[in-house]
């Protein structure tokens, strides 16, 4: 059974800036070995992530590059604006408005504080117990 699993951001650290969770995440997929698929909402937040996934932790190195290159299948970490088709990995983190089309066996949605993304989140928990998910939450 395919499981989706809601962080919703609680913490200062997080809410002044989402993306350092999704950093995080990242970190910790590519420590346990999990090709992973980072689908942004824009491709100015893609970059945004690029940027930050190279800064975020000086200690950290997470093989990541925006998704569209020849190397896409051997990079561990891909981030995929819209408008790219790319196969399913085993895990996808989710920072759209919809849930994603395709998917492996984990999907990770971060939710921000703000009003306006938890209820997007409620409409994509909903739609994941419809497609039969696990459905967990975290607060962060």
């Amino acid at each position: 059974m395919p499981r989706a699993d809601f962080y919703l951001i609680a913490k200062p650290r997080f809410s002044d800036q989402p993306l350092l969770l999704v950093c995080e995440l990242a970190r910790k997929a590519f420590a346990a070995q999990q090709p992973t698929l980072i689908l942004t909402r824009d491709f100015a937040q893609a970059e945004e992530l690029d940027d930050l996934l190279w800064s975020f932790d000086e200690d950290a190195y997470i093989p990541h590059q925006l998704a569209g290159d020849d190397d896409d299948e051997n990079t561990a970490i891909l981030i995929v604006p819209p408008g790219i088709d790319i196969p399913a990995r085993p895990l996808t983190i989710n920072l759209r408005e919809q849930c994603p089309q395709s998917y492996g066996e984990r999907v990770l949605e971060v939710v921000a504080a703000n009003p306006t993304e938890r209820d997007g989140s409620r409409v994509r928990w909903r739609e994941y117990q419809r497609l039969g998910f696990e459905v967990n939450k975290f607060d962060m």
